[in-house]
């Protein structure tokens, strides 16, 4: 197919686009354009060229897209929907690859699948199926999982609560589970974009550790020995029960959907540890002990 100079960013400012708009600039292998919206006051380094788009617009975003080898987009889950005049624009400009807002659990898993925070990703899933069996010389994808979000979801609290004496251990606290910081998923979209056949029309699977609530713990508690937790076992069938209310209730945001991806994370036979993946082909190296160590310092700090 080629390979990949020019490649434009949708949703680089947000908390996973900026890390990796910095790894494909710091690869210094591509051409760099970032798409924002014209409401936007984001500011973005001067190595890269940024346009200002109309979402909603396909001939807009088409035009935006002259000349472009690749899209990554790293829209928020909110803005999920937009990918589907991004993808339709992508095909008209030409552009070889595109790579979703996947980033996340195994929503493949079939137990995964079923949770309704999946519904969005799973609608673009099909769309990007169906475009690249009708274009199958020009157009092609790549959806990268990466499980959890480690440095980040630990500094907000979400995979163990360190600010609470009580933090909760999902289904025991045991549950082996698939991890990966920031740069690291910018680092597998370097390694997407280098590898264009290796990759093709396929998932992904990257992470830099697996690891378990229980062993976070482990590793707060050498840290900070003077600081208390006593764990409470929450099951996540309640948990997802919860967020199927709130979902009920037309409540969509990030904490109602909280329950179903903890269940995605910690529940049995829903894909939460990755059994194989695809560190080599992709460069992500992984991280130690002492590197998550570092991370649980951050975390407290």
């Amino acid at each position: 197919m080629g390979s990949i100079r020019n490649v434009a960013i949708a949703g680089a400012s947000g908390d996973l686009g900026a890390p990796i708009l910095k790894e494909i600039i710091e690869s210094n292998l591509f051409n760099v354009t970032v798409l924002t919206r014209s409401s936007s006051n984001a500011e973005f380094p001067p190595s890269v060229r940024v346009l200002r788009v109309d979402y909603s617009s396909i001939p807009d975003l088409t035009t935006a897209l002259a000349g472009q080898d690749a899209v990554v987009s790293a829209l928020t889950t909110a803005a999920m929907d937009l990918q589907l005049g991004l993808i339709e624009a992508s095909i008209a400009a030409g552009v070889k690859r595109f790579i979703p807002s996947e980033f996340g659990s195994d929503c493949g898993n079939p137990n995964a699948s079923q949770l309704p925070v999946y519904r969005s990703k799973i609608a673009i899933h099909e769309a990007l199926r169906e475009h690249a069996r009708a274009h199958p010389d020009s157009f092609t994808y790549t959806l990268v999982r990466n499980g959890v979000f480690l440095d980040w979801a630990m500094r907000r609290n979400l995979i163990f609560d360190f600010a609470s004496e009580k933090p909760a251990f999902y289904d025991g606290g045991d549950r082996p589970f698939s991890a990966t910081t920031l740069a690291s998923v910018g680092r597998a979209v370097v390694g997407v974009l280098r590898h264009v056949d290796e990759t093709r029309n396929r998932v992904i699977f990257v992470h830099d550790m697996v690891v378990t609530q229980r062993k976070i713990l482990a590793v707060a508690r050498a840290i900070a020995p003077h600081r208390r937790w006593d764990p409470v076992t929450v099951k996540t069938t309640d948990s997802e029960a919860a967020s199927r209310k709130k979902y009920d209730n037309g409540e969509f945001d990030m904490m109602s959907s909280m329950g179903f991806l903890m269940r995605a994370v910690f529940g049995e036979g829903y894909g939460g540890e990755f059994k194989h993946v695809d560190n080599e082909l992709l460069g992500v190296a992984g991280k130690t002990d002492a590197e998550l160590e570092g991370l649980v310092r951050d975390a407290l700090a």
